[in-house]
This record gives C-alpha cells, sequence and structure tokens, in this order.
C-alpha cells in the first residue's frame, strides 16, 4: 500500500510537526515523516490519525493502482518562480461516494463562466461544518438554492443567495446540504 500522507499535507501547506500535533494524540513529525516514507507501517489506526489531522477522509491518503499525478514543474515563491529542489506532484483528488459537482454556466459572485464545484454532500447533524461556506441546498421540483450558509436556527437554514442585492433565503429542514470544497477553474 503506497501512502498519498506527503501529498495531501502539501496540497494543505502543512508542515510534519503541523500534522504531528493535530493528531489526537499528538505525536512526533519524525513519526509522521517516517510513516510518510514508509520507513514505519502504516497501519489502518495510523491512517485514521493522521486522515482526522488533516480533516480528510481515510482513502484520501491510500494510493490506488490507477491513481493520477501532475508533476510539478516549478514553485512560485515571493521572490520568483523556480524548479522543485527534489521530486514533487500533485495528486489527483479522490472523488468520495458524497461528492457531488455544480457546473456554472454564468459569471455570479466570485465565480466564472465554466467553473466547477466539488461539492462535499453533508447530513443535517453536519450542518455546522459549512456555516460562512458556500452550499448548494436541495428544493421540492428538482430545484435548488446556492449560496453561501449564514446560520441555522432550529431547523431552517438562513442563506445568502449570489446574486447582486439578492434577499436572504431561509430553507427549513433540507435532506441534505453540499458544501463546495474544491474550484476546477479553465484559464
Amino acid at each position: 500500500m503506497q501512502s498519498r500522507i506527503r501529498d495531501v499535507r502539501r496540497a494543505k501547506g502543512l508542515t510534519l510537526a503541523d500534522v504531528a500535533m493535530r493528531c489526537n494524540p499528538p505525536t512526533t513529525a519524525q513519526t509522521i515523516g517516517r510513516l510518510e516514507t514508509g520507513m514505519r507501517v502504516l497501519s489502518l489506526i495510523w491512517i485514521n490519525r493522521i486522515a482526522d489531522a488533516l480533516d480528510v477522509e481515510s482513502s484520501d491518503l491510500v494510493a490506488l493502482p490507477d491513481q493520477q499525478y501532475l508533476p510539478v514543474a516549478a514553485i512560485l515563491h515571493d521572490g520568483g518562480t523556480y524548479a522543485p529542489s527534489k521530486e514533487e506532484r500533485i495528486m489527483v483528488p479522490n472523488v468520495g461516494a458524497t461528492m457531488v459537482g455544480l457546473r456554472i454556466a454564468v459569471a455570479l459572485g466570485e465565480y466564472r463562466r465554466g467553473d466547477e464545484l466539488w461539492l462535499e454532500q453533508l447530513q443535517p447533524d453536519d450542518f455546522a461544518s459549512a456555516l460562512n461556506l458556500d452550499v448548494l441546498v436541495p428544493r421540492p421540483g428538482g430545484r435548488f438554492i446556492f449560496g453561501r450558509l449564514l446560520g441555522r436556527d432550529a431547523g431552517k437554514l438562513h442563506l445568502l443567495p449570489l446574486e447582486a442585492g439578492a434577499r436572504q433565503q431561509v430553507v427549513a429542514d433540507p435532506a441534505w446540504i453540499a458544501k463546495a470544497v474544491r474550484l476546477v477553474r479553465t484559464l
């Protein structure tokens, strides 16, 4: 089994020490480094601990046989753009069973025509994790509201649609919502 811990950690901009401190219970940066490089056996317990520390699914930390990567050609720094000092790669994310997509057909708010959003579906117990984020909320008749989740009060969600001058909307007890987690934009 090949680990994707390093790829996920770097994608989130975290150091080995950051991940080590986020583990429950905390561990050392050296231990995380050994787990990343395969110098220490990566057990299911460690995968789950590190996944929690990185706020990802456990499956995101395991490389699949057909997993694709993009080689990193250069890194943009404050002082310029340089080739990486050692081989780096960007992982193509796993699409979990709870993911849905949203295609943007017209420029709206900070989104451009042609953008695609990956959204993670949430059940009512997890709605609070989407506060102040853009969410997709199902409505009767195959309709949806897409906007910023402002609050939740007694089962009612308060949403601010992204259109300029739009008024706050209230949706009562949706079965699920989906929060935006990844923007895919063609330049």
